[in-house]
């Protein structure tokens, strides 16, 4: 049996490691790089430190609109599954790269595997929204990370195939935070102290496309008077520049600007900053998983569980709200629910493909 498993950006190239390591016991597995992520810290360097085998094929797509970006990976991915003819396509989050390789498989008839199904803002001016609704729709099996993505799911009529399986980034962040304590050096690098800075991400369109959003963000760090580490995404670099905000939050002393950061050295920012400030769905679930406060640049978020549980705040783009989060906002009490799982989502994963796909036995691997 032969699964096709299609990355592109970072969080999909960390799920695809730690779920390939038990996939690869009972099935060929390939892997589809489509190049959405295209800077070498947002896509090599985590082929190199997490020491994953590179892809099978590398389609350098690159950026673009949607329309056209999802159009070439349509096309690319196409060919790919035409020739590699998988028995699955296993796509991962809510990104174009996900849409177009459910898209390609559906289309040529190949079962597709959704990891992290039901996951809902309920924001449709969201294009990840859309592509998680598309995706939920149009896939066989559907792994569900919380019992809320099971909700969403049942509530929209999607009730064969879920499987409730708990979030493989927990898993790896269990495993990850380890080695990362012993090999990375960024604190050091970097001169920074444990719990006396902020972190700060942020690299979502509806902030980075919006002049009014950026500025409010850009301002509030400033205003904060906070120690600011912000590891800046190509694409907050770009609209920075566009709207002349670069050389103003360039100059400030409490803002420190770095480029983009490995995962090693992401996971030692997060558990050693005093808050995260971040418009990133995984970087919100990381600062809950190590009991780091978390405020959040958005009206809504897909993890409810960690508002739910007091340790993220949603504050929008306003500005007074930022820097009244950055002063004030505690987790109340001490409420941590593991709601995402137990660590094992990967065992349970690929145990249900091996039931699903009738593989008996393991596959020889001498």
């Amino acid at each position: 049996m032969k699964v096709a498993t299609v990355v592109g950006v970072r969080p999909e190239f960390i799920r695809a490691f730690f779920i390939s390591k038990e996939l690869r016991k009972y099935f060929d597995e390939v892997v589809i790089h489509t190049g959405q992520h295209y800077d070498y810290e947002l896509s090599k360097v985590f082929f190199e430190q997490l020491n994953i085998p590179e892809p099978n094929y590398n389609l350098n797509i690159g950026s673009g609109t949607h329309g056209w970006q999802t159009g070439e990976l349509l096309k690319r991915l196409e060919e790919v599954l035409v020739k590699e003819k998988p028995n699955l396509v296993l796509v991962h989050g809510d990104t174009n790269s996900t849409l177009a390789g459910a898209l390609a498989a559906v289309k040529l008839h190949i079962k597709v595997a959704h990891i992290e199904a039901g996951l809902r803002s309920f924001n449709r001016m969201m294009p990840e929204e859309i592509n998680r609704i598309i995706v939920d729709h149009i896939s066989d099996y559907l792994f569900a990370p919380t019992e809320t993505a099971v909700k969403n799911l049942y509530n929209e009529g999607i009730r064969e195939g879920v499987y409730l399986t708990g979030d493989i980034m927990y898993d790896a962040l269990l495993q990850s935070i380890k080695v990362a304590r012993i090999k990375s050096n960024i604190l050091k690098k970097l001169s920074l102290r444990p719990k006396e800075y902020l972190l700060v991400t942020v690299h979502r369109a509806e902030n980075t496309d919006n002049k009014n959003n950026l500025e409010n963000i850009i301002n509030a760090l400033i205003e904060s008077k906070e120690l600011i580490v912000f590891p800046i995404h190509p694409r907050t670099v770009k609209q920075l520049n566009n709207y002349g905000l670069y050389e103003k939050i360039s100059k400030v002393e409490n803002v420190l600007l770095v480029p983009p950061v490995s995962y090693l050295d992401m996971l030692i920012l997060e558990e050693n900053s005093k808050k995260i400030i971040t418009d990133s769905g995984g970087i919100q679930k990381e600062a809950y998983f190590l009991k780091v406060p978390c405020v959040t640049l958005r009206r809504e978020t897909e993890w409810v569980e960690t508002v739910e549980d007091g340790w993220n705040i949603l504050v929008d783009t306003d500005k007074e709200k930022i820097i009244h989060a950055i002063k004030e906002f505690e987790p109340h009490g001490n409420v941590y629910s593991y709601k995402f799982g137990d660590g094992r989502s990967v065992e349970k994963i690929v145990r249900i493909l091996k039931d699903l796909l009738f593989i008996p036995t393991s596959k020889n691997t001498q």
